[in-house]
């Protein structure tokens, strides 16, 4: 009986978030609100992004042959390559 209780919401549900949503913000700042959470998702990603871009620097030519390969085994028969690394100087 509780595990109905727990989910995500559905149907009029969604209608009724988006009524109380409007109710407290009000609907002349509902645009500036989407604005300002998008342009936030943008400036996440952007940092994630360069986070993502960074650790690719730190990575060593070797562990960067290693993803060259996987990627191209990857893209033509489907298997992936997998060689046997030391990890004992981490």
């Amino acid at each position: 009986m509780i595990n109905t209780l727990i989910g995500m919401p559905q149907g009029l549900e969604w209608l009724v978030i988006l009524a109380i949503v409007v109710l407290v913000f009000g609907a002349a700042k509902l645009p500036d609100l989407a604005r300002s959470s998008g342009q936030a998702l943008r400036i996440f990603k952007t940092e994630t992004k360069g986070l993502r871009d960074e650790d690719d620097a730190t990575t060593t030519p070797e562990q960067r042959e290693i993803q060259a390969r996987n990627e191209v085994a990857d893209e033509t028969s489907g298997e992936v390559l997998r060689e046997r690394r030391d990890d004992t100087t981490a």
